[in-house]
C-alpha cells in the first residue's frame, strides 16, 4: 500500500503556553505563522548581508548537481569569505566557480572550532544578532545551537533526521519541507542518519521497494515561517529560491543524555549508541550459528524488541 501524503498544519498566533501545553507534547511537525522574528524578513537582502555579514571565511558545501547526496559525497567542501558566498549562491550562473558555472551553494554555519564548539548565529555573525529574536518556546539553558543556513535556488538537501528537537526560521526564499515520522524508519533505507533515497519524488522502487509505504508529510515555508520539527524525524529540504535559514536546537532530553562530542546535535543518544553496540555483539555471535538457526533465532530476537521497546503511543 502506498504511504499517505499529508499536509503539516499550519497555525497562527500560537503563544509559548498553548504550543507547550497542547502543540508540543504530540511530537508532531508544524507550521508556526505570525511569530515575532524581529526586522530579519526584511532587512536580509543579498546587499544588507554581503555588507554586514562581512568577509570572514566560511566552510561551504558546492556541488555540481541540485541534489546533494552525504553519503556518496557528491560535493566539496570549500571556503569563501561570507559576502562572495552571499553574492555567489544568489546567482544562477556565475563567473566565478569551483566545478560548474550553475554550481549550487550551501552553508551551515559551525562554531569556531567545530570540534569542540557549536553553531550560535550570535557568536559567528555578532552584527546580525539584532536583526533576529528567536522564539521563545524553551527554557534558555535547553539552547543548543543556533545554525545559519543559505542555499542556493534549487538546491536540495539529504533526507536525515536530528536528535534534538529544532524551529526552522525561513528568514527570506521559499522552501519545501518534506518530513517522515520515525516510526516509519524500516521504510528509508537508512545508512546512519540518513536515508539512502535521494530522489524522493521519483524514487527508485526496484531498488527502493518498502519506500512507497513511508507516510510522506509536506509543508511550504516563506518568509517569516517557522517549522517545528521534533527530535527524530526526517526531513528533506527543497531551496525553491535563493534563501536564508536559521534553525535553533534545543535539548528535548536531559543534558546527560546527549554525546558530550556532539557540536552538530545529530549524534544518536549515548544510552542508543551502548544499544547498537550491543546489538552489533548479538549479531556477531548468531553468526556462529547455521543459516537455519541463525534465521530463527534473529526472528525471535526481532519479536523479543518489538514486544519491549515499541512504544503504542506514537502513531
Amino acid at each position: 500500500m502506498a504511504g499517505q501524503h499529508l499536509l503539516v498544519p499550519r497555525l497562527e498566533g500560537v503563544s509559548r503556553e498553548q504550543f507547550m501545553q497542547h502543540y508540543y507534547p504530540q511530537r508532531k511537525p508544524l507550521v508556526l505563522e505570525g511569530i515575532d522574528l524581529g526586522p530579519c524578513t526584511s532587512k536580509w537582502t543579498v546587499d544588507y548581508l554581503s555588507q554586514v555579514g562581512g568577509n570572514k571565511e566560511v566552510k561551504i558545501h558546492v556541488a555540481a548537481v541540485a541534489q546533494m547526496d552525504f553519503i556518496s559525497k557528491n560535493f566539496v567542501y570549500r571556503t569563501l569569505p561570507f559576502d562572495q558566498l552571499v553574492q555567489r549562491a544568489a546567482e544562477k550562473k556565475h563567473k566565478e566557480f569551483f566545478i560548474s558555472e550553475d554550481e549550487k551553494y550551501y552553508l551551515r554555519s559551525l562554531g569556531e572550532d567545530p570540534r569542540k564548539d557549536v553553531a550560535d548565529i550570535r557568536k559567528q555573525f555578532p552584527l546580525l544578532e539584532g536583526d533576529i529574536k528567536f522564539p521563545e518556546f524553551f527554557k534558555e539553558e535547553q539552547f543548543f545551537s543556533s545554525v545559519f543556513r543559505i542555499s542556493s535556488p534549487g538546491l536540495q538537501l539529504w533526507t536525515h533526521y536530528d536528535v534534538m528537537d529544532n524551529f526552522l526560521i525561513q528568514v527570506t526564499g521559499k522552501k519545501r519541507v518534506v518530513l517522515f515520522s520515525p516510526r516509519d524508519a524500516q521504510y528509508l533505507y537508512l545508512k546512519g542518519t540518513k536515508s539512502e533515497v535521494l530522489n524522493i519524488d521519483n524514487p527508485d522502487l526496484a531498488k527502493y521497494p518498502l519506500f512507497s509505504k513511508a507516510r510522506r508529510y509536506e509543508c511550504s515555508l516563506e518568509a517569516g515561517d517557522v517549522l517545528f520539527i521534533p527530535a527524530l524525524w526526517f526531513h528533506n529540504v527543497i531551496s525553491e529560491e535563493f534563501g536564508v535559514g536559521v534553525n535553533i536546537f534545543w535539548k528535548h532530553l536531559p543534558s546527560e543524555c546527549y554525546d558530550k562530542t556532539d557540536t552538530y546535535g545529530n549524534k544518536d543518544p549515548t544510552a542508543a549508541s551502548r544499544a547498537a553496540q550491543i546489538l552489533d555483539r548479538a549479531l556477531k555471535t548468531l553468526a556462529e550459528l547455521p543459516e537455519e538457526y541463525r534465521d530463527f533465532y534473529a526472528r525471535r530476537m526481532v519479536v523479543h524488541i518489538q514486544d519491549k521497546a515499541y512504544s503504542k503511543n506514537f502513531e
